[in-house]
């Protein structure tokens, strides 16, 4: 026991290294996903067709298709067409687009919540379109939006282990390398999971916190 815990000791620095990377990933993922999915719940309710079309086809392709190989399609076809991309890059486009699908879905949903009245009051105060979803609808859709959003950055964590496929050094990849260079696995693979643990327990307090702002707001 006492070696083990040695060298669990002498190995969390390449962990936390690892946990960086993991940390960087997920946020990037998580605003930049967000984002998409404002845009596109907000385009499959409002835009003209052609975009609900093309919106309506990104969803359903990227719910419907694994993340797994949308993320071996970005790193291996777009060099193919000339545009270069790295193990990190391809993780963080394949994860926001698979992010922002979902996103879209719970906005879309959300925002489909809000009382149609709101709308109409919000256009007799002659608010134009960007206003009136950015005073008026979206505030009172967040309350409703949040708990799924919250469940999705989760996911978003976890799905950040699959980078180690693409040999990005997080922290599932530099937990691999530990374990193939001392020969001690399941103490590691414990720890990772640990930390796996307490970083989306933050991230639901988070999400809880957020909750009750909100309700409290509106």
């Amino acid at each position: 026991m006492e070696r083990t815990l040695k060298v669990i000791a002498d190995n969390l620095d390449l962990m936390a290294s690892g946990l960086a990377i993991t940390l960087v990933i997920s946020l990037i993922v998580i605003v930049a996903g967000t984002v998409i999915g404002i845009l596109g719940g907000v385009g499959l309710l409002f835009g003209p067709r052609w975009l609900r079309a093309i919106l309506r086809a990104y969803v359903d392709i990227l719910r419907g298709t694994p993340l797994l190989v949308q993320m071996f399609l970005i790193f291996y076809v777009l060099p193919e067409v000339g545009v270069e991309i790295n193990g990190f890059q391809a993780v963080c486009v394949a994860l926001s687009l698979f992010a922002g699908a979902h996103i879209s879905e719970i906005v879309r949903g959300a925002v489909s919540a809000v009382p149609k009245g709101q709308f109409d009051a919000g256009r007799s105060l002659g608010l134009t379109f960007a206003p009136l979803m950015r005073n008026v609808v979206l505030p009172q859709a967040l309350p409703t939006a949040l708990p799924p959003w919250t469940n999705t950055a989760i996911e978003m964590v976890k799905a950040t282990s699959l980078a180690y496929l693409l040999s990005v050094s997080d922290l599932l990849f530099r937990t691999q390398n530990i374990v193939e260079r001392t020969g001690v696995a399941m103490p590691f693979y414990i720890t990772a999971a640990i930390i796996y643990i307490l970083v989306n327990a933050a991230l639901s307090r988070f999400g809880l916190w957020l909750e009750r702002r909100t309700r409290y707001a509106t």
